[in-house]
């Protein structure tokens, strides 16, 4: 059944099917064909797989990213970052990693900073004499910061698939998310320097009293998030909620830049991206169910416990994996089918599970840049309206270096999970 299933939906992704359909469709083919299960399972599946607390938070931080995006508070942590970095030359590129950064820890999404920061900086950076293949390949990604520094949809999901505490996940992001864009900034502003690029950056950037002042509130928010979780306020659904309300609060009665028209395409937006996103983690849901009746995350984990002869060697086969999949394979539905399956052998080779999940998280996340299925490849693409072969090239590099982010992160736990002893 199981080899049905992943063959059925290869070739449902290869006709160009979308992917929650091809995994639901695979997976009901598997009990029609090969269980004597009735196809009503398939449809309570489907519910119970989505009737999860824990995942009530992904579309109130989705509905937070697109009200702080309509708000303008992008635009204002745009400001605040280019007084921060962008006075040296490269500077304006430095501030697209750093913007995304922080407006990746209110957002959750890498697609929402990719369309939020990049419709401001691709622009910029053209107009400062970057050629535009290499500002999208920038921002896009800079904008995988999105799904590892807190808040994260892909953790959140992460920690209902592993059963691990989603707050510590939160915290043992931001050592990754802090690692990845200091070697970008360190790599851009090197790499603008060689090209002669940015040399007058520095124009037209706000005081910094003044981009704090306009940047202020919005900063307050993942402070308010995580330590709100970690002060035992609220858990992190609850916080998705309060992000909802903080972002509603800033754009409406602050800024005064949300009106009622705004805000209903906002909703539209939130629900569209909502619906997408709990439908992919409802296929993906049954599918895991399936395999799993199937004996395949026991077989699996024998066949690794066997072959692998230790924690070294399971890590780089993992991580040769998890990029190969991550190339073909959506980020949640990726970790709701794999996390099931590859945590259980991971805690046999004594490996922490949210150290694990940060490995997990970041390899999938270089998925989003890599074609042919990168997401945030493709919405840099059309923010700067650049055909696809123009920007692959310029990647590269960026590639390389989140690729050597990663072997540290594998390696090095204490990039992970160096901040939990502090917070417990």
């Amino acid at each position: 059944m199981s080899t049905f299933m992943m063959i059925s939906m290869i070739v449902l992704f290869a006709l160009g099917v979308p992917i929650a359909i091809a995994v639901a469709a695979a997976s009901i083919g598997g009990i029609a064909f090969f269980t004597p299960l009735p196809l009503l399972v398939a449809a309570q599946k489907l519910m119970t797989s989505i009737d999860s607390f824990p995942l009530m938070a992904v579309p109130f931080f989705i509905l937070a990213g697109n009200l702080m995006e309509a708000g303008g508070i992008s635009a204002r942590l745009v400001e605040f970052a280019k007084t921060i970095v962008g006075g040296v030359q490269g500077g304006l590129a430095c501030s697209c990693v750093l913007t995304c950064m922080i407006f990746a820890s209110v957002s959750g999404s890498s697609v929402a900073t990719t369309f939020a920061i990049g419709a401001i900086l691709i622009p910029a950076m053209t107009r400062h004499g970057y050629p535009t293949s290499f500002a999208a390949a920038l921002q896009a990604t800079s904008a995988e910061l999105g799904v590892i520094i807190p808040p994260s949809i892909p953790l959140i999901l992460y920690g209902v698939s592993a059963e691990v505490s989603i707050g510590s996940l939160f915290v043992a992001g931001i050592g990754p998310g802090v690692l990845i864009a200091s070697a970008l900034m360190l790599f851009v502003y090197i790499y603008c320097r060689v090209k002669g690029w940015g040399k007058n950056d520095h124009v037209d950037r706000l005081d910094f009293v003044t981009a704090v002042r306009q940047a202020l509130l919005a900063l307050l928010m993942p402070v308010i998030i995580v330590g709100g979780i970690y002060q035992g306020v609220f858990t992190p659904t609850e916080a998705s909620v309060v992000a909802v309300f903080y972002a509603l609060f800033l754009g409406v009665f602050v800024y005064r830049s949300i009106g009622w028209n705004d805000l209903m395409n906002v909703l539209r937006k939130s629900v569209i991206s909502s619906t997408v996103i709990m439908f992919i983690i409802a296929a993906a849901g049954l599918f895991s169910f399936l395999i799993t009746r199937a004996g395949v995350p026991a077989a699996v984990g024998e066949w690794i416990a066997g072959t692998m002869e230790s924690k070294v060697a399971f890590l780089v086969a993992v991580n040769l994996f998890l990029f190969f999949v991550g190339m073909f394979i959506e980020t949640s539905a990726a970790i709701i089918v794999l996390a099931p399956i590859l945590a259980p052998v991971a805690a046999l080779f004594g490996i922490d599970l949210i150290h694990f999940g940060l490995i997990m998280v970041v390899n999938l996340a270089l998925g989003m840049i890599t074609p042919p299925l990168g997401v945030n490849l493709f919405a840099a693409c059309q923010v700067a309206n650049l055909p696809l072969q123009r920007v692959v090239p310029k990647l590269i590099p960026f590639v390389l270096v989140s690729l050597a982010c990663l072997v540290l992160i594998t390696y090095v736990p204490q990039i992970s999970v160096g901040l939990l002893p502090f917070l417990r």
